[in-house]
């Protein structure tokens, strides 16, 4: 048997290793969730909002250890893991919420002996190969919401949070999930292809462009319903007439909260001319109060990277920048960290004098670096902020509703922000425009996606 090592990130230490599904794994969980999904679905409402009820009752209980489990695998600063775990239970609460209102069948026309209804029935069995970023926050968008709609689920966690994933699944089935209902799948690439290969309802994935790419190559053919959650390059314009300072101290935690890995993350900066030497030196003195540290440890904001490889990605991001003109203000460079010279550190890092031939400024950077440019009008700006692949996230700081209004009219994003970033409501859609893929999570409407609509023409005479 196959197994998988799990790495601390922080220290290089091997923390366990766990058995992989291989091919013939994913299949046999496939078939057992199939047939277990009709009779999860007949299970009435009441009976499965209760199975997540003492779901979520089972995580806050155990809140502090799940939060430690997350930091280990994936060197989130502890008090982050914390913050992803309590904001869990608040999406759980509104899924639960509004589930009765999703699947009550609506009656649309009644007339002359002919009555029309909509009803909701679930997808059936749906696949959900999830992120390590923000586990349970990214995991929980699908699994939550498709259980309570009826659906059986595969879960397959990223390979750099399989140790959450595997307390999600124990946790379900505590709750009184039927094992086959939700079923976690443990390993990379090849476990992730075997998940593609069994006959879907649904198949709903957070993670790269490429990767997105090849899922709706595999899945499209067979018309399977795709919901991709790709990557963002989110840019955040401060107006001429904004509090330099203000908006310096919430952009910078918005770039590097958890070392920038989040597709949310604000990653393009763009100021009007007559604040930007001041916002840059309020940002620059913010992100100096960054502390990088032991994950463990509650006064950390800093953590490391999570996977490895990335910190080639920034290296390069940096180099060709320098190489183009861009002037680095602080950070730059990979750190020794705090753990004796071990995992993947990376410093702060702030470059202004930036434009769009830099890849800073093109590519998704996933890590904690920000680039500033100086603009001199809103058309600018807003030329600027369209100039991507991608259209997930953006922003306006500026004391000016509706001028903020006005100018985010006009950028192609799913989401957007007033004077504030690197924000999730699970009362709002989580969507975006271009390479940042296609559906949604969260909102009503993220919970009927978890359906299908059954038109009835019902005739009395």
């Amino acid at each position: 048997m196959k197994l998988l090592d799990v790495i601390n990130p922080a220290t290089e230490e091997l923390i366990a290793q766990l058995p992989i599904d291989d091919g013939a794994s994913v299949a046999l969980k496939a078939q057992k969730a199939r047939n277990a999904q009709g009779a999860w679905a007949a299970t009435p409402l009441p009976e499965r909002m209760a199975c997540i009820q003492r779901f979520r009752a089972l995580v806050q209980t155990q809140l502090d250890g799940l939060a430690q489990t997350m930091t280990q695998e994936t060197g989130k600063p502890l008090g982050h893991s914390r913050n992803e775990l309590n904001g869990f239970l608040g999406r759980v609460d509104f899924f639960l919420a509004e589930a009765e209102g999703i699947l009550k069948t609506e009656t649309v026309f009644n007339q002359d002996g002919m009555c029309e209804q909509i009803q909701h029935i679930p997808l059936g069995l749906i696949g959900n190969i999830s992120a390590w970023n923000y586990p349970w926050f990214v995991g929980g968008n699908v699994f939550v919401p498709g259980l309570l709609m009826g659906n059986a689920i595969l879960y397959k966690p990223s390979e750099f949070a399989a140790m959450s994933g595997l307390a999600m699944g124990r946790l379900l089935h505590e709750a009184g999930i039927p094992a086959d209902v939700f079923a976690t799948l443990i390993g990379a690439a090849d476990t992730g292809n075997a998940l593609l290969a069994q006959q879907l309802d649904g198949m709903f994935f957070t993670g790269s462009l490429a990767t997105g790419q090849h899922i709706a190559n595999v899945m499209g053919p067979r018309m399977t319903k795709l919901q991709l959650e790709l990557g963002g390059k989110d840019p955040t314009y401060v107006c001429a007439d904004a509090d330099p300072v203000a908006a310096a101290q919430s952009l910078a935690d918005g770039a590097m909260y958890n070392a920038g890995q989040s597709c949310c993350s604000v990653e393009r900066i763009y100021v009007h001319a007559s604040i930007h030497d001041k916002f840059v030196e309020a940002l620059v003195d913010t992100v100096r109060t960054f502390k990088m540290g032991d994950p463990m440890a509650a006064d950390t904001y800093l953590g490391p990277l999570t996977r490895a490889p990335q910190l080639k990605v920034l290296e390069d991001q940096i180099a060709d920048a320098k190489a183009k003109g861009a002037r680095c203000l602080i950070g730059g460079q990979r750190s020794k960290g705090p753990m004796g010279g071990k995992g993947n550190w990376f410093e702060a890092t702030v470059f202004d004098n930036v434009n769009h031939s830099m890849a800073l400024m093109r590519d998704e950077s996933f890590g904690p670096i920000i680039g500033i440019q100086k603009v001199n009008d809103d058309a600018e700006a807003v030329r600027l902020m369209n100039d991507t692949q991608y259209g997930l996230t953006a922003g306006v700081y500026t004391p000016n509703e509706q001028h903020a209004r006005e100018v985010l009219s006009q950028v192609r994003a799913g989401t957007v922000y007033w004077n504030c970033c690197d924000r999730v409501s699970p009362r709002l859609p989580w969507s975006g425009y271009g390479h940042s893929g296609v559906g949604l999570t969260l909102s009503r409407e993220g919970l009927a996606t978890f359906t299908r609509p059954k038109a009835w023409h019902l005739r009395s005479n």
